[in-house]
């Protein structure tokens, strides 16, 4: 699937939670991997905040970037529609310090976003996978989150709420394209008992029942529900009937918390600035707890992108050339034979395999008590690659050798010790022009690039 960004530009307007000030927000069409960024237009000299958890600044009750003293607060409503729309570049140019509450919910961001059209870019969508089940556990909050392979973007949230007014609840998205209707009308929620606490926090100043769901979570006296209403601008407070929302507003969904709890953790994984490919299931998940998951993926995103062109070794798969063939085609025999076997071959690449063992001669003085592979053989074990791949062009491949002429670009990276699997991978960078081959090498172990270089050779006819 390919990026996407807005066709024409667009606006919304409103007050912030928590300031209380107006704002405009205005979403404008952004190039490829331009990804989500913020910009502060009311400033002397505008802004720009980048979406990523590492500008996090707050996670009391929302999510607030900064960059320096500049800061955007109660960004998750927004990111959350922009991923559920399965956007991936917009600038969001905002000239005040917070997003727009609107009525809680990113439904009206969504109607907005709608309106400004979606547009294919020429380039492919670059995720972050999760490739395995993996836990992760944010001791600060105890919310915790399972993370599972997936062909798509799934969430699930798993919520006891501790409290009279609500029972545990769990709420799911299995796919991005059921967001607009499950998910974005669900509206921000609080507890009765907690609005005085906000409030000497100087939080929720523009806070009201247009904008939240109030759940009385416990009896509340007459007195008390007109200190509450003057805390919200309403002119009167009724106490909670059956359902135990105040002044009986009714609930778009029976789970409606758990979903926008849902909401608000996809909005918060927007922080990764990259589409998750997997799935994931949050128990008591929070914007602290979302945030340093984020943290999480981000540096599992730049890990694959780092061994993004790392092949896949299956022992148990039959090797297409084992150390015989090899032999046939290749003059070096032992102890200078650095490829135990061949596990692709193409028109533009070749991936080698040689298992480090202590026998190998050159650890006998390479050193003593301290056997490292040298880093120059790990450029002629990735050379003997490489002079399978230019001799695979050839008709009579038995018939022809290849020689190093040069070595750029060197750069070794982690030490090979015995018990190392080395994988040898070696790109064409150029067309073979007259018998002159110009390949990149990478060599790995595991997850790490050990060694890597720009390898120049040269097939000649064997005489």
């Amino acid at each position: 699937m390919n990026q996407h960004t807005i066709e024409k530009t667009v606006s919304i307007k409103g007050i912030g939670l928590h300031t209380g000030k107006e704002s405009t927000l205005t979403f404008h069409p952004a190039p490829v991997n331009h990804g989500f960024k913020f910009k502060r237009t009311d400033l002397e000299k505008p802004k720009v905040i980048p979406v990523d958890p590492a500008k996090v600044i707050d996670t009391n009750r929302s999510t607030t970037l900064a960059s320096g003293e500049i800061k955007v607060q109660t960004v998750e409503h927004v990111l959350s529609a922009l991923v559920g729309l399965s956007l991936d570049n917009v600038l969001l140019e905002i000239d005040g310090p917070e997003v727009p509450i609107l009525d809680g919910s990113a439904a009206k961001i969504v109607s907005v976003l709608e309106k400004a059209g979606r547009v294919e870019q020429e380039m492919a969508r670059d995720y972050v996978i999760i490739e395995e089940p993996t836990t992760f556990k944010d001791e600060a909050t105890n919310a915790e989150y399972i993370l599972l392979p997936s062909e798509g973007f799934e969430v699930k949230t798993m919520l006891d709420f501790a409290s009279d007014a609500l029972d545990s609840q769990y709420a799911s998205l299995e796919t991005i394209t059921d967001y607009k209707k499950e998910i974005a009308p669900c509206r921000t929620y609080v507890m009765a008992s907690d609005l005085e606490q906000l409030a000497e926090l100087d939080l929720i100043k523009g806070g009201s029942l247009d904008n939240a769901i109030v759940f009385a979570d416990k009896k509340l006296s007459k007195k008390k529900l007109d200190e509450l209403a003057a805390k919200l601008g309403q002119p009167k407070l009724t106490a909670a009937p059956s359902n135990g929302i105040l002044n009986a507003k009714k609930l778009k969904f029976a789970n409606e918390p758990s979903r926008h709890k849902l909401l608000d953790l996809v909005g918060d994984l927007a922080l990764v600035n990259k589409p998750i490919k997997g799935k994931i299931i949050a128990t008591q998940p929070g914007h602290t707890g979302n945030v340093a998951l984020a943290s999480m993926l981000r540096e599992l995103y730049k890990e694959q992108r780092k061994l993004k062109g790392k092949p896949k070794y299956d022992p148990n798969q039959a090797p297409i050339f084992d150390s015989v063939k090899i032999a046939e085609w290749l003059p070096h025999r032992y102890p200078f034979l650095l490829v135990d076997k061949i596990i692709e071959v193409t028109d533009k690449q070749v991936v080698g395999v040689k298992n480090v063992t202590m026998n190998e001669p050159f650890f006998t003085g390479h050193f003593p008590n301290n056997p490292v592979m040298p880093a120059v053989l790990q450029m002629e074990a990735l050379a003997q690659c490489g002079g399978i791949l230019a001799l695979s062009m050839m008709d009579d491949p038995e018939g022809w050798d290849t020689y190093f002429l040069k070595i750029d670009n060197a750069k070794f990276k982690q030490m090979v010790v015995p018990g190392d699997t080395l994988i040898l991978k070696m790109e064409l960078l150029s067309p073979i022009r007259r018998g002159i081959c110009h390949m990149q090498g990478t060599a790995y172990v595991g997850n790490k690039i050990v060694s890597e270089g720009e390898l120049t050779a040269q097939i000649v006819k064997r005489t």
